[in-house]
């Protein structure tokens, strides 16, 4: 009976290091969190930089704490985004693991990057990169709505710019508005 209880004192002991251990691994992430939940971005994404480079350092942790790992270049792709940083987000998008929703972030700034762009065939290609993206995104998580909405909003503007490409960048959500019909005076009814 004696040793039944040293062996579970033992092993408590060896569960409350191992949670330790875990806390102190876990810490940039859990700082990143409450950064992100504060509101504050920019340290929001340089202690998931921090959590993410920690990871990268230990690859079995990686696979260990898949999660984890996960949530923090998730997170770190959804800062970047927020921060207009869409060079980063799309990078790191290009090398995250599919639990992060890469193709997601990576379409949404890619998406931004044709909004802001000048010359039509660039911005024309930008688009049909989001598209591409977020055609990934949705075969990766089929139920997601953001994702599907977000894949018919980009098809439709890129079929729209295909036709009239010198369209200018203000001008490029009105392409998703249906044209008036012309010489039609409005109906009254009553």
């Amino acid at each position: 009976m004696k040793s039944l209880a040293v062996a579970f004192a033992v092993l408590a002991l060896l569960a409350g290091a191992a949670m330790l251990a875990y806390a102190q691994w876990t810490r940039d992430l859990d700082r990143a969190d409450r950064a992100l939940a504060g509101g504050r971005l920019p340290d929001a994404a340089a202690g998931y930089d921090a959590a993410i480079a920690r990871f990268d350092r230990v690859p079995a942790a990686r696979q260990m704490f898949a999660p984890e790992y996960d949530r923090a270049i998730a997170n770190r792709l959804w800062a970047l985004y927020r921060l207009k940083r869409y060079e980063e987000a799309i990078e790191l998008a290009e090398r995250a693991p599919a639990g992060a929703r890469p193709h997601f972030w990576s379409g949404c700034a890619l998406f931004d990057k044709a909004l802001v762009e000048e010359k039509p065939d660039a911005r024309l290609g930008w688009l049909t990169r989001a598209e591409d993206e977020f055609h990934k995104a949705i075969e990766a998580a089929p139920d997601d709505w953001d994702t599907k909405h977000n894949y018919e909003l980009t098809s439709r503007l890129a079929a729209e710019l295909r036709k009239t490409p010198k369209t200018p960048p203000r001008q490029l959500m009105q392409l998703l508005r249906p044209p008036s019909p012309a010489g039609k005076p409005a109906r009254s009814v009553g």
